[in-house]
């Protein structure tokens, strides 16, 4: 007979999306909340007063205060830059060929992969990450490493072969075939097994040739229950080498559209600087966005319209974009989407950035079915926040009048401190030896 966890805390459910529905009729806190957990997956969600009595012979743990959310969802981000975070100076371009580049050449070393993968994964756990969307560099052995330390962990990810052939140092460059061959083989391997979903990856336009872009988008269109994971639209100065590199493409997202690569499963990172034509048919595809404010920030990107997007109904995740993010933290994430949205002219509430860092990227990333939100059927992945994590935080919120004002303080402030406690597919890593 399956045993019970009782998870007692206050419980952030979503039942709609607060970007387009009134965050009020979308999302709820409840104080005395309970998750009743079974064989990896949530079985009820209610009041602790009501679970406790139907089953008493469930394990409790009980969280007092603290909130109890879905595991935070990273819908955007590159593993192999993990040591190379938090690099002085550079925009896009001379990132890549100063830091990105260098790096990632090194992960053709299984090894080294490994060692990195490893590292990632435990420092994305310790803050409160479950899920993951993270491109590899453009060697399999990168791929099969982030994906075996993934298992190893129980986590649910998504990850694929970054392919070029073109603007990128010879030792990360494959040619048209091997992208196509490297990339069905690898997907063949991991798609589908156990926790695992394979994204075809082209970097970004500037380093594919229009014939790996064919051949990607051809791949795709044989096995279309995988994502296509790619950039759009980051920086200025890339749409205008995007420009000279496919002169005949309408726009930045055309160079994907004519080769096949556009599409409901399609996951477009940064998409700053868009045109009304790309908006219009990115809205018509159902092709998701995500948004990376630390990176965008941090490397003079710009500021995505988050709010313009969500009311065109296209799907908004949220991101790290490590190593060009300067945090691993999805909560410092939160914040930077907060600030670029002030700049912009909008004050996104708490409810609406922690729905973009949990049920809104597991949307963006069709996985809003299977992780994301507290609700029956749904696996058990758990993140509990602490909401007096530390002095600053605990004088603040001891001020609130509200649950969003006891909130937004551990969206603005905090950072791994603030992590109580992981559970991953119903099982708990214990990173609070107090409760």
């Amino acid at each position: 007979m399956s045993e019970y966890d009782l998870i007692l805390g206050q419980t952030f459910q979503v039942t709609a999306n607060p970007m387009t529905t009134p965050w009020q009729q979308a999302v709820t806190v409840a104080s005395d909340g309970a998750v009743l957990l079974r064989d990896g997956r949530i079985e009820q969600v209610g009041h602790a007063s009501d679970l406790r009595q139907q089953h008493p012979q469930a394990r409790i743990t009980d969280y007092g205060d603290k909130l109890v959310c879905p595991g935070f969802v990273d819908a955007h981000v590159h593993y192999p830059q993990t040591a190379i975070i938090a690099s002085w100076g550079k925009q896009l371009i001379d990132w890549l060929n100063t830091y990105t580049f260098p790096e990632e050449t090194r992960l053709c070393d299984p090894a080294y992969a490994r060692a990195i993968a490893d590292r990632y994964l435990d420092l994305a756990l310790a803050h409160g990450t479950t899920t993951v969307c993270s491109y590899a560099t453009s060697h399999p052995a990168s791929v099969d490493a982030f994906f075996d330390a993934a298992e190893r962990r129980g986590l649910r990810v998504i990850a694929g072969k970054t392919c070029m052939d073109r603007n990128a140092p010879e030792a990360l460059c494959d040619t048209v075939q091997h992208a196509h061959d490297e990339s069905k083989s690898l997907l063949e391997k991991w798609h589908g097994r156990g926790r695992a979903h394979y994204a075809i990856t082209p970097r970004f336009s500037p380093t594919s040739t229009p014939e790996q872009l064919e051949a990607l988008g051809a791949l795709w269109a044989q096995h279309p229950s995988c994502l296509m994971q790619t950039h759009l639209s980051e920086q200025v100065p890339e749409i205008k080498w995007v420009r000279e590199l496919f002169p005949t493409a309408r726009d930045y997202l055309d160079t994907y559209e004519m080769h096949g690569l556009i599409g409901e499963r399609a996951v477009f990172g940064h998409a700053i600087h868009l045109e009304p034509r790309e908006i219009d048919r990115i809205a018509e595809t159902g092709a998701a966005l995500v948004h990376c404010p630390t990176s965008n920030t941090f490397i003079g990107s710009g500021l995505m319209d988050v709010a313009g997007l969500a009311a065109r109904s296209v799907p908004v995740g949220l991101a790290t974009d490590t190593g060009g993010g300067s945090s691993f933290s999805m909560l410092r994430t939160m914040a930077a989407a907060y600030e670029v949205a002030q700049l912009r002219g909008t004050a996104l509430h708490p409810a609406q950035l922690l729905y973009l860092a949990t049920a809104g990227s597991a949307r963006a990333l069709h996985l809003h079915d299977t992780i994301g939100t507290l609700s029956p059927g749904y696996e058990a992945d758990l993140t509990i926040l602490d909401l007096a994590s530390t002095p600053a935080i605990s004088q603040r919120a001891a001020e609130a009048e509200t649950i969003w004002e006891a909130i937004f303080p551990t969206i603005m402030m905090g950072d791994d401190r603030a992590i109580a406690d992981v559970w991953i597919a119903g099982k708990r890593r214990i990173t609070d030896q107090s409760v």
